[in-house]
C-alpha cells in the first residue's frame, strides 16, 4: 500500500473527517459517523468486513450497544496525505476489560474509504 514510515503528528493535525468520525463515534451518532465514509467504504474489526454504508452503518449500532466502554485517544500518525493512524485505548464491559486498539484510515476524496481497527 505505502512503505513511508508513520510520523507523529498531534490530533490537531488529523484531517476533520476522522475528528468527526471519532467524535460521532465516541458519542454513538451513527448517522453523523456513517456520513464520513464513501459509499463503497469498507471496515475491518475483529476479523470481520462490512463493506458500503448500509453494511457499516449495522456495525456501528452493534458495537454501540453490544457494549458499554470508554475510549480514550492515546496516538496519532500519519504516513502520508491518504493515511492515518488513531490509537485509542478502551475499558469497559467486554471481554478482558481493557485494549488498545489503532484506527488505520485511508481516505479518499476527503472521506473514509478504508478502516482497519487492529491491535
Amino acid at each position: 500500500m505505502h512503505d513511508n514510515q508513520p510520523r507523529t503528528i498531534t490530533p490537531d493535525d488529523l484531517p476533520e473527517v476522522i475528528t468527526c468520525y471519532l467524535t460521532a463515534h465516541r458519542a454513538h451518532e451513527t448517522a453523523t459517523a456513517v456520513a464520513t465514509f464513501t459509499e463503497d467504504a469498507t471496515v475491518i474489526d475483529d476479523g470481520n468486513t462490512y463493506q458500503g454504508t448500509a453494511a457499516i452503518e449495522r456495525w456501528l449500532d452493534r458495537s454501540a450497544t453490544k457494549f458499554t466502554y470508554s475510549i480514550h485517544l492515546t496516538g496519532t500518525q500519519q504516513t502520508d496525505t491518504a493515511h492515518y493512524i488513531a490509537t485509542h485505548h478502551l475499558e469497559g464491559n467486554f471481554p478482558g476489560g481493557t485494549i488498545d486498539r489503532r484506527y488505520q484510515f485511508m481516505l479518499r476524496d476527503d472521506l473514509i474509504e478504508h478502516l482497519a481497527i487492529e491491535p
